[in-house]
């Protein structure tokens, strides 16, 4: 597929850093990004930038099909988009008042127990925040329990959607919220400062990395683990409720299979081509040989579950969905209400100003994205969306 000027400038820079191994690999749906760009695999040996993760840390996607079909869903959807709308908090946070639709006023019991449980020999949520705020103070300003199990806003979203079997599937897509945002942005502050420390001129200052080895490097490793952690635990939370208002609306279902939860933008220690190297995907989804992931189209466009191949080129990576065609801003001033209400005539959703920014035409055509990635992955499922919940 076709890359922008300005997207393949970005991508050169990553790929002329010193520490880059072999090579950055670009997915179908690259684009632009703040720092780095979005839809890129990046391997450093003995380094990592915090940019190339970004601040969303953890984002990431999570579905499960279920055994019920599209005959025992009524007519009429919105009932089961207010009922969801009700189980999840949504949208952007405030203040944390009792009407903030983003966040928890009171954490619920779920919530709470998915904050203080701990694995044998492994930390819980709370103590692991604790770990860093005791080194990184500024990091206690952000919010945490009062969004474990929340969705936010922006592009993330939760929907039910119906496979090439008609099953019905439950997806939603949604990372680390507030207290990720402040930790990525907090380090990539803390790499900027030690370039200027260093004296190290970059062809892009939100190229800043941190070195390997450093007591900084552990602790960005240690908190961009956390924040992951938190991320997978608040798509877990969020299914659960959605499971349950299922569950009293319909009855005589069951889970069909096991649940696909994936990251899209985080950091993993990998080996490639023949070395141990860190490798950050920003806007992508590690695709093995063998290993199921999610590529979500936009409001009005067919997802996919698939399997990965495998491939070395790509750094056993994929595509994270269709990618943006266009800016928010640009979004918005081309296209209409009404343009966005027939783009997504067949969905249960927003159909009003406050979403125009993520209508389906702001986004790259997803069955492009699907073509041009035939040999990284191979297609388990197709879904279609017909209800769809944003912030």
């Amino acid at each position: 597929m076709p890359v922008d000027p300005k997207t393949e400038a970005q991508l050169r820079n990553v790929a002329g850093m010193p520490f880059i191994h072999s090579h950055v690999a670009a997915m179908p749906d690259v684009h632009w990004g703040l720092g780095a760009t979005v839809g890129s695999v990046i391997p450093c040996r003995g380094a990592i930038i915090p940019a190339a993760v970004g601040v969303d840390i953890g984002c990431g996607m999570m579905a499960v099909r279920t055994t019920l079909t599209s005959h025992q869903l009524p007519d009429d959807l919105s009932g089961l988009r207010s009922a969801i709308e009700a189980a999840v908090p949504h949208g952007r946070t405030h203040k944390g008042g009792r009407n903030d639709r983003g966040a928890w006023h009171e954490p619920p019991e779920r919530a709470v127990a998915a904050w203080t449980a701990a694995a044998p020999g492994e930390p819980s949520l709370a103590e692991g925040l604790a770990a860093i705020v005791d080194k990184h103070p500024k990091v206690a300003k952000g919010r945490s329990l009062v969004h474990l199990g929340t969705l936010g806003t922006g592009n993330h979203f939760i929907e039910v959607c119906l496979d090439e079997a008609d099953h019905v599937w439950a997806m939603l897509h949604s990372g680390s919220r507030g207290i990720g945002n402040l930790i990525g942005r907090y380090f990539i502050s803390r790499a900027k400062d030690e370039m200027t420390r260093q004296s190290i001129k970059l062809p892009d200052k939100d190229l800043a990395y941190l070195d390997e080895g450093s007591d900084l490097f552990d602790d960005y490793v240690a908190a961009v683990s956390w924040a992951q952690a938190f991320a997978r635990t608040n798509r877990e939370l969020m299914m659960a409720a959605v499971l349950d208002v299922m569950a009293r609306m319909f009855t005589g279902f069951d889970l069909a299979e096991t649940a696909v939860n994936c990251h899209h933008n985080y950091v993993a220690e990998e080996r490639h081509f023949g070395a141990r190297v860190w490798v950050t995907r920003k806007g992508a989804v590690r695709a093995g040989r063998g290993e199921l992931g999610i590529i979500p189209g936009s409001m009005g466009a067919r997802s996919y579950i698939v399997r990965g191949k495998g491939n070395r080129e790509s750094l056993c990576s994929c595509a994270h969905g269709a990618g943006r065609l266009m800016s928010r801003h640009e979004a918005k001033r081309t296209f209409t209400v009404e343009d966005h209400a027939q783009a997504t005539a067949a969905v249960e959703c927003r159909k009003d100003a406050g979403v125009i920014d993520e209508t389906p035409g702001a986004y790259k055509d997803i069955d492009a994205v699907m073509a041009a990635q035939a040999d990284l992955v191979d297609v388990v499922h197709m879904l279609r969306q017909v209800v769809c919940v944003k912030g």
